[in-house]
């Protein structure tokens, strides 16, 4: 189950990610701290499973075309819960038999 992996499993997990992502882009680990502005041990510790700071996961993700990742993280709530309760379900009406009597 998703929930049963602790913060260092998910480390890790996040760290293949993003380390196969950089493999199947061909940008080895020098190019892609560059290309993100962060420091090349910044892009090893992250890979390895070591964690980052979330300014330098941001750089590396955008570095990487997949700065997208992060909106999945909460996305945006376009009805309230709570405005949900506090509306009125809209009124049904029985449809009207025209033209058909009930004996």
């Amino acid at each position: 189950m998703m929930n049963d992996k602790t913060p260092d499993e998910w480390e890790v997990e996040l760290g293949q990610q993003v380390r196969d992502v950089r493999l199947r882009q061909n940008i080895d680990q020098q190019r892609l701290a560059e290309q993100a502005g962060v420091a090349l041990n910044v892009v090893k510790r992250l890979e390895g499973g070591k964690g980052t700071t979330v300014t330098s996961l941001i750089k590396i993700l955008r570095a990487l075309g997949r700065v997208e990742w992060l909106s999945t993280l909460a996305p945006a709530v376009s009805i309230s819960p709570l405005q949900m309760l506090h509306e009125k379900p809209a009124r049904q009406r029985a449809s009207s038999t025209r033209g058909t009597r009930h004996v």
